[in-house]
């Protein structure tokens, strides 16, 4: 049996339908974050993207998000290794360190729902859109304590 794609190639490597497979549907990406101007550390908020539809974890407008939502980082390979904020369980980045998807993944489970099973995505706990945010300052009451 042939090693699965994520494990024989590079991120440059694949073709733009197997870079997309990577996206495990997690939402994680659509979430707002603050970052200390001091000390450059990212905090969590459960505010999501305005564009982000929370129960299918997925942008509303993937197409056009970059257009849409000035602030929206399309990722690529040569980023994906330099954003800082990236979930510990995103598999643009495990790859990219050289790691396996996790069972959960749909390229592993063949379904698309255990993400969601598992506890990783958004699902359920994404507490206000971005436009509902009238000053900055209401970001602070919807800070997590943690990368969810």
């Amino acid at each position: 049996m042939e090693a699965p794609f994520w494990k024989t190639k590079t991120l440059e490597a694949m073709s733009p339908t197997e870079w997309e497979s990577l996206c495990d549907g997690c939402g994680k990406c659509c979430l707002s974050k603050l970052e200390d101007e001091d000390t450059g550390e990212i905090y969590w908020t459960s505010v999501g993207c305005r564009l982000f539809d929370a129960e299918s974890c997925r942008c509303s407008d993937y197409a056009n998000r970059l257009r849409r939502v000035p602030d929206c980082i399309g990722l690529t390979p040569q980023n994906v290794r330099t954003i800082s904020w990236l979930p510990s369980t995103c598999a643009y980045r495990l790859v990219a360190e050289g790691e396996d998807l996790y069972w959960w993944h749909r390229l592993v489970s063949g379904s698309a729902e255990t993400v969601h099973e598992a506890g990783i995505s958004m699902r359920g706990r994404v507490s206000a859109n971005e436009t509902e945010m009238a000053d900055p300052e209401d970001y602070f009451d919807h800070m997590l304590d943690d990368e969810p």
